[in-house]
């Protein structure tokens, strides 16, 4: 795919800081080899996350000059609650600081002690919060998902037969929803089609299911629809996510991904009894139902985010520079999972690594390895974050793919720093059997890959 030229120009600039390998060797021992714990004064290049990492506009940066910073009540937040419900045709849209207090909210709320949420794929800190709510997440990803090397267009798909046999044989009392993640993270940053979404809608509302969305990544997952769906090609990203809105019961959206913000969240239903149950949460824990933990200014940027982040010349640069990055390591033989997404390209940790055992870590592994090398700093989805060690047997289960992530902020980093992130990766590759594996010294419980600790298997 050739890259378009940035449809933006630089205002404001932040100087870079290098750093030698000797330096990088001490900082990342000293994080315990866990990038997330890197100062970030270290990193040159971080590609950790998409989240919360944007850069803001004119546009955004005018209206949080103009916010309304009225302890409740405010002009600011009325607006953002008016754009909210044009755009998802929800009666009720309620702020939140960010989305991970979206998932911890809808649980409190509706999750109850042995309910059951089927999903393509839960995110870990979506699992992780309906469960500490007594749920069980099961995901139901297709086939494809599975296959790394496989071209099919859209691997974030919900498998409908699983999904139409869990609603049949469970007690449908107990599933208070099915989620769709678009587009799916844990899975590799893969769409959700169109036609899957109407599928999925179809048959939860033949069973009176509730269908929420994962939103964090919608107008990337619409975008890749228009691209790889042939009857949707014609249609406007927006007319998509129009269509999208109406085949759902409701949503919570990570304003700090597709909605361009360095904070901010929501989520928008229209069960009133739901959104009752919601604010009386979220007046405990994030602040006044008028502001969600949040300032007016911060109401105001996530205003203009809902429709900024549909802008064409936006997502065409952003999907344009994901896609070169991950041609860039194809066309260097490093074992990519295909195709590209929206937001990141996904290493095969296992392949890249094929010397190290699932214990020691491949995917995770590296992810030192590349710092260390490069001062890129990325981050796994695979046996450290999806990893469970089952007490009643004393093994590991591990996921299905073990994932490096180079997540690319949006409107952040030029083309040639990108190429600097893959070239490095590239070099580690030719030599990519010195590297040594990492084994667990601190493991939490839940969400490891925040606060665990690692070794070297060697010492």
């Amino acid at each position: 795919m050739k890259i378009p030229f940035e449809p933006y120009r630089s205002r404001i600039i932040e100087p870079l800081t290098i750093t030698t390998e000797a330096e990088r060797c001490r900082y990342i021992r000293e994080a315990g080899y866990n990038p997330f714990l890197l100062k970030a004064e270290h990193v040159l290049i971080d590609l950790v996350t998409d989240s919360g990492t944007s850069a803001l506009s004119v546009r955004q940066w005018s209206a949080m000059h103009g916010a309304d910073e009225s302890f409740t009540g405010s002009r600011s937040f009325h607006k953002f609650v008016d754009a909210g419900r044009k755009l998802f045709g929800t009666r009720h849209v309620i702020p939140c600081h960010q989305g991970r207090a979206g998932e911890h909210l809808l649980a409190k709320s509706v999750v109850r002690q042995g309910d059951v949420i089927p999903a393509n794929t839960h995110f870990a800190t979506t699992r992780a919060n309906f469960e500490v709510a007594g749920g069980r997440a099961i995901d139901l990803p297709i086939a494809e998902q599975g296959h790394p090397d496989s071209d099919y267009p859209f691997k974030g798909n919900i498998d409908i037969g699983a999904l139409e046999r869990s609603l049949l044989d469970g007690e449908i009392s107990r599933i208070p929803f099915v989620l769709l993640t678009v587009t799916d993270n844990a899975g590799g940053g893969q769409p959700v089609s169109l036609a899957n979404l109407r599928e999925t809608s179809h048959l939860c509302r033949a069973h009176s299911v509730p269908l929420l969305l994962d939103a964090a990544r919608i107008a990337e997952n619409c975008y890749l629809i228009k691209q790889r769906e042939a009857s949707e090609q014609q249609r406007t990203v927006r007319a998509i996510a129009d269509e999208v809105f109406t085949l759902v019961d409701g949503l919570f959206m990570s304003m700090k991904k597709d909605g361009l913000g360095n904070c901010g969240g929501l989520i928008a239903v229209n069960d009133d009894e739901w959104a009752e149950r919601i604010r009386a949460n979220l007046l405990i824990s994030e602040g006044v139902p008028s502001a969600g933990g949040l300032a007016g200014r911060d109401l105001e940027s996530m205003t203009v985010a809902l429709d900024e982040m549909f802008d064409d010349a936006h997502l065409e640069y952003r999907i344009a520079s994901v896609h070169a990055l991950g041609q860039q390591l194809v066309d260097a033989g490093v074992p990519v999972l295909r195709p590209f997404g929206g937001h990141a390209v996904y290493i095969d940790g296992r392949r890249f690594c094929d010397h190290l055992s699932n214990e020691q870590l491949p995917a995770w592994s590296l992810s030192a390895a590349l710092y260390v090398a490069s001062g890129v700093r990325s981050w796994e989805t695979g046996n450290v974050m999806q990893g469970r060690f089952e007490e009643e047997t004393q093994q590991w289960s591990w996921p299905r793919l073990d994932l490096l992530r180079l997540a690319i902020p949006r409107r952040v980093y030029t083309h040639s720093q990108l190429e600097y992130a893959g070239q490095s990766l590239i070099e580690l590759y030719r030599s990519r059997t010195e590297i040594s594996g990492l084994r667990f010294v601190y493991r939490p419980q839940r969400l490891a890959q925040f606060v665990a600790t690692f070794e070297p298997v060697s010492d």
